[in-house]
């Protein structure tokens, strides 16, 4: 994963470990596949329901998490009764083929799991438009996922694109617990996942000390080979997605944001981009608003609380949120308040596990979960049983007594 994809070796092994866990605990959900029994307005009648496979299932997944996020959806795909049409990203595959041929050696039938590799006009369009697939599920950028929802017509769609996540960090936070949560979740993956902290909402009062710190710590960072245990940071996925990080970074600045450290392309074999940090920035500012998913974290200085809570929802994404505080109240209000999937107190943007739902709300998803048992509702149809032991003709609504 680390050859091809450039996470460092630490990231991999957790990418791995997800993939892991996640197929444990769908193995333990296949001994429940839980629906619910309940009375009947008759007698002598029971009513229940039980869970029926989708049918054919397309996956098509990104190059970012390789290991986990297929493992998401093919493990829950499986252990619903579904065949599985898998699509990996081009950027990917081989970290694919081995998923595969791990589950191959550990007994999976042939014809269950498929997986096809090529683009997404070549395969990924194929995937959406063909009569038997019954559902799709696609975790990548909004404007792809918004194409299969226009194209996919009433087959079952899932869809995860994406997020600008911020972390508040109110006066009363403990600044060394914060600035670990904000290097881990702007620089990690070198800022590459869809939960990546791209925007750290600051109180005023703290905002300069908080600047020093994260300036400090992120010149130490190093960048280099993902396989070498002194590399702090990898590469990026490929060229363009170095050059978006240039582009966005000339933007920033462009739009009047302070530079306080990075932005540049260092000289070193590798699609490297050095981590950076912007500060004086508006919500407004294209840096702010955009997601760049490369290393590049953007600083806005808050007054109060309720304008910290504007300032996190005022994206058009909704998927991981984060607030610094010791104020239990402040913690429990923005949990009612930030309009996201994921809220986290007193930790990063990232980190979700896989027993709990994962997705967000408005441009992020369709209202679709991945994890635990909503995994398990995406991947499932609900069917109503009736029996009835009466003997006669009994009609709901009208044969009440």
């Amino acid at each position: 994963m680390t050859m091809e994809m450039g996470k460092v070796v630490q990231e991999s092994r957790g990418d791995v470990q997800e993939a892991v866990d996640v197929t444990e605990y769908m193995a333990g959900e296949g001994r429940r596949l839980l629906g619910f029994t309940t009375p009947s307005e008759l007698r002598k009648k029971l009513c229940l329901t039980i869970r029926m496979p989708v049918g054919i299932c397309g996956l098509i997944t990104p190059w970012n998490f390789p290991m986990a996020i297929p493992a998401w959806k093919i493990m829950t795909a499986l252990v619903c009764g579904n065949t599985v049409l898998f699509k990996p990203s081009s950027d990917t595959p081989l970290c694919a083929t081995r998923l595969i041929e791990i589950l191959e050696k550990a007994g999976l039938p042939n014809g269950v799991l498929n997986m096809v590799t090529g683009s997404g006009d070549d395969v990924g369009k194929a995937i959406v438009n063909h009569e038997k697939v019954a559902a799709v599920s696609f975790t990548g950028h909004r404007d792809t996922g918004a194409s299969i929802l226009r194209e996919a017509g009433l087959k079952r769609v899932g869809l995860e694109m994406g997020g600008k996540n911020g972390i508040i960090v109110m006066d009363d936070a403990d600044l060394n617990l914060a600035l670990e949560g904000v290097i881990w979740g702007g620089y990690g993956t070198s800022g590459q996942r869809c939960t990546a902290a791209s925007r750290i909402i600051v109180h005023e009062k703290i905002e300069s000390k908080f600047e020093r710190m994260l300036v400090s710590r992120i010149r130490k960072l190093k960048l280099g080979d993902g396989l070498k245990p002194e590399t702090d940071v990898g590469p990026l996925i490929n060229k363009a997605a170095q050059e978006k990080s240039a582009k966005y970074t000339e933007i920033g600045k462009s739009e009047g944001a302070k530079l306080l450290t990075g932005g540049k392309t260092p000289r070193m074999e590798g699609f490297f981009f050095e981590p950076t940090l912007f500060t004086d920035c508006s919500i407004e500012m294209r840096i702010a608003q955009e997601e760049i998913f490369g290393p590049v974290v953007s600083l806005i200085s808050f007054r109060s609380f309720d304008e910290a809570i504007d300032a996190t929802n005022s994206i058009e994404y909704g998927l991981s949120s984060a607030i610094y505080t010791r104020d239990i109240n402040r913690a429990c209000e923005a949990i009612t308040k930030v309009k996201a999937g994921l809220t986290y107190i007193n930790s990063s943007t990232t980190g979700s596990e896989v027993h709990l739902p994962f997705g967000g709300v408005k441009h992020t998803g369709i209202g679709t979960r991945e994890g635990g048992i909503e995994g398990i509702n995406e991947f499932s149809d609900i069917k109503t049983i009736y029996i009835d032991y009466s003997g006669r003709l009994q009609r709901a609504q009208i044969d009440i007594e």
